[in-house]
């Protein structure tokens, strides 16, 4: 339960299980997989959805094969029990452990924080951190933060779930709380 969205760097030792509705395609010379309708990627908790899903991989020297990249389109949907993010499309990289989501309204969201943009999100697995590009905007207990672009820091509490501790924001810089606001080209919360 106590993850995040660690697809990549998490639980790398074990499986990636992959489902599809209407079939899973295996294009050997390609080295690739593709599986279409209502499709499904799950590893140890980590859970990525989408109409359509394409993973790329490659044969290691030792034998077997290494997954090194994870497109998702349409109505892409990442999540666990603590943690999601959704948008129109995405592309994790595995060796990076970077997750990019794009779409009109993409939203990153934990208990009681969220995080969105009008472009994309971008979820840092091993920075612990979340970039969201065009209108973005995060809130937390009734405080909002918008900027063209924020980067949100988050950290992982006692109990494994994730907070967000820091929210930097870049131009149009827009700071509420219950009784104030304050404009900036540049804010640190």
């Amino acid at each position: 339960i106590a993850q995040g969205l660690n697809l990549a760097s998490g639980s790398k030792d074990k499986p990636i299980e992959i489902f599809a509705d209407n079939g899973i395609e295996w294009q050997k010379d390609n080295k690739i997989l593709i599986a279409s309708g209502n499709a499904k990627a799950s590893r140890d908790g980590v859970n990525v959805e989408a109409e359509v899903l394409r993973a790329y991989y490659r044969k290691k020297a030792s034998g077997g094969t290494d997954l090194y990249r994870l497109d998702a389109a349409g109505g892409v949907k990442i999540f666990t029990k603590a943690e999601s993010i959704i948008g129109q499309s995405a592309v994790l990289d595995f060796e990076q452990a970077i997750l990019v989501v794009e779409g009109k309204k993409v939203v990153y969201k934990t208990d009681n924080d969220s995080v969105t943009a009008t472009r994309q999100i971008e979820y840092w697995e091993r920075q612990l951190m979340v970039v969201a590009r065009e209108n973005a905007v995060a809130i937390h207990e009734g405080k909002t933060v918008r900027g063209d672009i924020l980067k949100a820091l988050f950290r992982k509490k006692k109990n494994g779930k994730s907070e967000v501790y820091l929210v930097e924001a870049f131009d149009n810089v827009l700071i509420v709380s219950d009784k104030d606001q304050l404009r900036a080209d540049h804010g640190i919360y």
